[in-house]
């Protein structure tokens, strides 16, 4: 464990006393967003992300102690553990370190070295390795000849090629040799792609590749995550060149002892085909997996950063609004919510091809605004959403005409067609089509982009790259993450948050999320958080969990409508009256003038019995009572009008919202349907290894316009 905490703190450069805390809190069962905001006294304020990592080495490293225990009783099992070789393997960093010191022990299939030794040659190799030899080796194999059913070594040939056999694998065994030539290509090879069926490639989405090379340690992770997927789709083939002769000179110098006429050649050719046959495919394997996992690993953070700043999306409060999902044939469905969520009408209309019934459309949607007061319009960005988008802009300014004010946003709606489908929208809406589903949903995600979006896979919500090839378990493992941490650090409402909403809740699972809306169905609304333990299955360890981040809005105890956790009310309550705040004032949005000084938290918490850093939390919570870290993020951009692809010109400065980010630049919606592309090398006019370092999604941008490609529909911008 000593070993453990140090690597850990290391690594995440924190002390070795923050990690052993954080240790015994999540061997205690607590989460990761239950620790970050209630036991900061404990981690020395350590917040989500360094929690999550550091789960995420414990974990590891953890794994690799197992590894280590299982690898050591192996060996031992078969009489071969030297006190060497288990210093060597306690010692190992990695995973892989420990399987190139287990690779000689690892009972194995049958190999020709295996073969070679069961005819008895393991001697004349050993005679030729030492490389002492003083007559010709045709002469020393002479005495192996056998002609033993089963076991016959026919010629002097097949003799030195069984016992080549045996070297070859001896020398591709040895850690320290397959270390040094894996880090010796990963620093000197590169990785080589070319054409393998054009046929497959209708699109020609791969021709930078047809003919491609790049030096492995400079590969960034979308182009080897581009050339896999090539590789995987049969249309490129892939493969690791690395300096063979200089290699292989390495091996020579290392094995070969002085110049023994009669030894010499077998053991260059030995070396050669220890290289070429055992060591090289192994290593550009392990080389190839260990780029693909830099990159997957690259590619999740981007994919979970993306996700989070979608998330945490501000919330438009207080408008009915009309989602509109848009499409051809089936035409557009049309949703209406009011402010709280709730579905007020639906309906669908044809204003697109192939009815385009654009007046009847037009007049359809007036009455609904004036009729349901619709002040903002949600528009899907799905196919048809161009087209939807020019009828939208003529009701917005037939409407302005007739005093009328109506603006319109164009949302992501990736995940959609999901959500409609699932059983979730089928329980929600069984009397809705997937078209009524999906337009509702249209709606909500621009309401409280949050409470909509956890009812999608996070997987398919679509803001990253490659996602699909993503080690599936380890992609949903760390954008599950990321949610939990969004739906915590905003709070639910335990009165109103759906079950997709609480299970996310620290301590709250798919079964308890379920049972708490079964319970709040059964027996009205929840009148204090204590009437949580009451719901079946909750106990006090889960409560402990959950409490401070259920909010109870109007109810017996005016804390619960706050962060604070019921295990410190008391203390809170004796703050509160030192300085004569009452429950009225938190009702009512807090107490804005609290100031109190350094000195005065830490002697208050002395005599409260509390932390200095809790009470500064709750300082903050009073101050302002559950406030939603939303707010502080940019809102989205309402249009009223239109820009068309033929309307860009060349040196045009443009407000937009970022859509994704991805490794090489960040995508623009500008408002003329087609997303802009910012490349990484016009975001800044300092040098930036990565996107996410400028821009997040949901960020309002003012971009400028470098280029259109109208054939491709292509829009480069810059933001110098």
């Amino acid at each position: 464990m000593a070993d453990i905490v140090k690597i850990i703190a290391d690594e995440l450069k924190i002390k070795t006393s923050q990690v052993e805390a954080t240790i015994g809190l999540i061997d205690e069962g607590k989460t990761i967003p239950f620790i970050a905001r209630y036991r900061k006294e404990v981690t020395g304020s350590l917040n989500d992300e360094v929690l999550r990592n550091l789960g995420e080495r414990l974990t590891y490293l953890r794994n690799l102690e197992e590894r280590k225990d299982a690898v050591l009783a192996s060996i031992e099992e078969q009489g071969k553990l030297t006190a060497e070789l288990k210093a060597a393997i306690d010692s190992a960093m990695t995973q892989a370190a420990v399987e190139d010191l287990y690779r000689p022990y690892k009972p194995k299939k049958r190999t020709r070295a295996m073969i070679a030794k069961e005819k008895g040659l393991e001697p004349l190799a050993r005679e030729i390795f030492a490389q002492k030899v003083t007559v010709p080796l045709a002469n020393l194999a002479e005495g192996y000849l056998s002609d033993k059913e089963g076991l016959e070594v026919k010629t002097v040939e097949d003799a030195l090629a069984g016992a080549s056999d045996i070297l070859a694998e001896e020398v591709a065994d040895e850690a320290e040799i397959r270390q040094a030539i894996r880090k010796f290509v990963f620093e000197h090879g590169s990785i080589a792609t070319a054409l393998k069926d054009a046929e497959k490639d209708v699109r020609q989405v791969y021709e930078n590749y047809y003919e491609f090379s790049e030096p492995v340690a400079k590969m960034p992770g979308h182009r080897v995550l581009a050339v896999n997927r090539g590789e995987a789709e049969k249309v490129l083939s892939v493969k690791v060149v690395a300096p063979e002769e200089q290699i292989i000179k390495v091996l020579e110098k290392k094995f070969i002892k002085g110049q023994n006429a009669y030894t010499e050649s077998f053991m260059q050719e030995m070396l050669a085909d220890s290289y070429k046959r055992l060591i090289f495919p192994a290593v550009e394997r392990e080389i190839r997996n260990m780029t693909w996992e830099t990159a997957e690993d690259g590619a999740i953070h981007v994919f979970s950063q993306n996700l989070r700043q979608l998330l945490m999306q501000p919330p438009i409060e207080g408008q009915t609004v009309l989602g509109w999902d848009p499409a051809f044939r089936t035409g557009c469905k049309l949703c209406i919510v009011d402010p709280t969520g709730k579905v007020l009408y639906t309906t669908v209309i044809f204003p697109t091809e192939p009815q385009k019934k654009i007046a009847e459309s037009k007049a359809i949607v007036k009455d609904l605004v004036k009729k349901y007061g619709i002040t903002l319009i949600s528009l899907g960005n799905g196919t048809a959403s161009r087209e939807s988008e020019q009828v939208i802009v003529e009701i917005i300014k037939e409407l302005s005409g007739e005093g009328t004010s109506l603006k319109y946003v164009i949302v992501n709606e990736a995940g959609a067609s999901v959500y409609s489908a699932s059983k979730l929208a089928t329980e929600e809406f069984p009397n809705f089509d997937v078209g009524q589903r999906s337009s509702a949903s249209m709606a909500r995600r621009l309401q409280d982009p949050l409470s909509e979006l956890v009812k999608i896979d996070p997987a398919a919500i679509g803001v990253g790259q490659y996602q699909h090839d993503m080690n599936q378990k380890k992609l949903s493992d760390s954008l599950s993450g990321v949610v939990e941490d969004c739906v915590n650090s905003v709070g639910v409402d335990a009165n109103t948050a759906s079950a997709s909403l609480l299970m996310y809740v620290s301590g709250i699972n798919k079964t308890l999320a379920k049972s708490i809306v079964e319970y709040r169905e059964e027996n009205g609304a929840f009148k204090s958080r204590k009437d949580l333990l009451k719901v079946p299955k909750l106990g006090p360890k889960a409560y402990e969990l959950c409490a401070g981040f259920m909010r109870i809005k109007g109810g017996k105890e005016a804390l619960d409508a706050t962060s604070v956790h019921p295990e410190s009310y008391d203390a809170t309550k004796a703050f509160m009256e030192k300085k004569g705040i009452t429950a009225a004032d938190i009702a009512s949005g807090g107490v804005r003038n609290l100031e109190v000084s350094s000195a005065e938290i830490r002697s208050l918490a002395a005599e409260l019995g509390i932390g200095e850093i809790t009470l500064s939390d709750i300082v903050k919570e009073l101050k302002k009572p559950a406030r939603d870290p939303r707010e502080e993020m940019p809102k989205p951009i309402l249009k009223s009008d239109v820009l068309d692809l033929k309307d860009l010109k060349e040196g045009m400065v443009l407000k937009g919202t970022v859509r994704n980010v991805i490794d090489f630049g960040a995508f623009i919606d500008i408002g003329v349907h087609q997303d802009g592309l910012v490349h990484i090398s016009q975001m800044s006019d300092k040098y930036i290894k990565h996107p996410l370092e400028v821009v997040s999604i949901g960020d309002v941008v003012e971009v400028k316009v470098l280029s259109v490609d109208m054939a491709k529909k292509r829009i480069a911008l810059t933001m110098k």
